[in-house]
């Protein structure tokens, strides 16, 4: 199938649907200049699979960013996993052993410390709505997440629609850009209060600490090091349990 830029432009979320079954050339003037196809085509015309997609490749690339709406149309005929982020979206691809290793000793300790408490560590995946305005919708799926008023804030879906305490990321190599930049100012705008950030390649753990939409405080704890938090007095956790 052939359409001109202006067409794609203006329908860009039919065109993507389409995409999945068949390849779509776009033109200028006449003049093909661009090739909108499937993921899974792709990567098997490269010799590769679906698995090998890294997270951060944004899955419109044509100078139109998505709507919300879009987005909630992949995400409801999709069985895969996305994020959207200041109007693009990302494709949440399977992590590897390093990443879910330091996941699941974090989310060990975590239940543990906050047991009793009224906060309760999630772990993804669980989506979170956050808001820069009423009109600018992001949807994220943190890999670890505290919600200290979980209860207050479900809908009558069972969905969380509040803003959780502290946030986790694991670093990978597909996400490194998108959780130490994209990710980072998204939840320092949206009202998250403190943020870590695990690095498994250099077997660090950052802290940061919001206050003001801006950057309050942040130490960088390293191996034989125990990473504190800032908000809650008994989080804190060996280092080097983190990493294999």
């Amino acid at each position: 199938m052939k359409v001109n830029s202006t067409e794609l432009q203006n329908n860009f979320g039919k065109y993507l649907m389409l995409a999945a079954q068949e390849e779509i050339i776009i033109t200028r003037n006449g003049t093909e200049i661009a090739k909108l196809t499937s993921l899974e085509n792709h990567l098997q015309d490269h010799g590769g699979t679906i698995n090998q997609v890294h997270e951060n490749a944004p899955l419109y690339g044509y100078g139109k960013k998505a709507t919300y709406e879009e987005f909630l149309q992949l995400w409801q005929e999709s069985d895969e996993r996305y994020e959207y982020i200041d109007g693009e979206i990302y494709l949440l691809a399977s992590p590897r052993t390093a990443h879910q290793y330091a996941v699941t000793q974090l989310i060990t300790a975590f239940s543990n410390i906050f047991q009793g408490t009224s906060c309760i560590p999630m772990v993804a995946p669980y989506d979170i709505e956050l808001r820069r305005t009423p009109e600018q919708i992001n949807i994220v799926q943190p890999d670890i997440m505290v919600i200290c008023d979980l209860e207050e804030k479900l809908d009558e879906y069972d969905y969380y629609k509040g803003v959780p305490t502290l946030i986790v990321e694991v670093l990978s190599k597909g996400t490194r850009r998108k959780d130490l930049i994209k990710k980072l100012d998204l939840y320092m705008s949206c009202g998250v209060k403190e943020y870590w950030i695990v690095n498994p390649d250099n077997k660090e753990i950052t802290v940061y600490l919001f206050e003001e939409q801006n950057i309050q405080e942040f130490t960088t704890y390293k191996q034989n090091e125990i990473a504190k938090s800032y908000l809650f007095e008994k989080l804190k956790i060996e280092v080097q349990r983190i990493f294999r």
